[in-house]
């Protein structure tokens, strides 16, 4: 049973904590491992540039719309895509656990579930823009 009167606020916490990672790992990605330098590690998987920019401007934008609830549902799909890209070209060779050498899957899977849940629950309270009308 769905607790009506406080589910809102569940999915906006969930919704902000999202938001929150995302843009904690921007600032690692900017600040930590500097923009040439994840540039390079994208190079060093064979991708090219252009997507280590999307994905800093992806968690960016994202991680500001998950907080801010704009079109929180919607935002959480390619950010979830994102997150199952990680597995595949970054961490699902290193295994389950967190602390194999390179991180294993099993943070990234966590958090594109989370996000699909997320898509799937809605905007929760306090949303900007919320996508479609509340039933509660």
């Amino acid at each position: 049973m769905i607790r009506s009167s406080t589910a809102p606020y569940g999915i906006a916490l969930l919704r902000v904590s999202l938001g929150i990672l995302f843009l904690a790992h921007v600032a690692l990605k900017v600040f930590v491992f500097t923009i040439p330098g994840f540039v390079g590690y994208f190079a060093s998987l064979h991708l090219p540039a252009v997507m280590a920019y999307g994905t800093i401007a992806l968690e960016a934008l994202g991680g500001i719309a998950l907080i801010l609830g704009i079109y929180a549902p919607w935002v959480a799909i390619p950010l979830a895509l994102e997150m199952l890209g990680t597995i595949v070209m970054v961490h699902g060779h290193n295994g389950w656990l967190f602390t194999n050498k390179g991180g294993g899957w099993e943070y990234p899977a966590f958090w594109a579930v989370s996000l699909v849940v997320l898509s799937l629950l809605g905007d929760g309270a306090l949303a900007l823009r919320p996508v479609g009308k509340r039933t509660t």
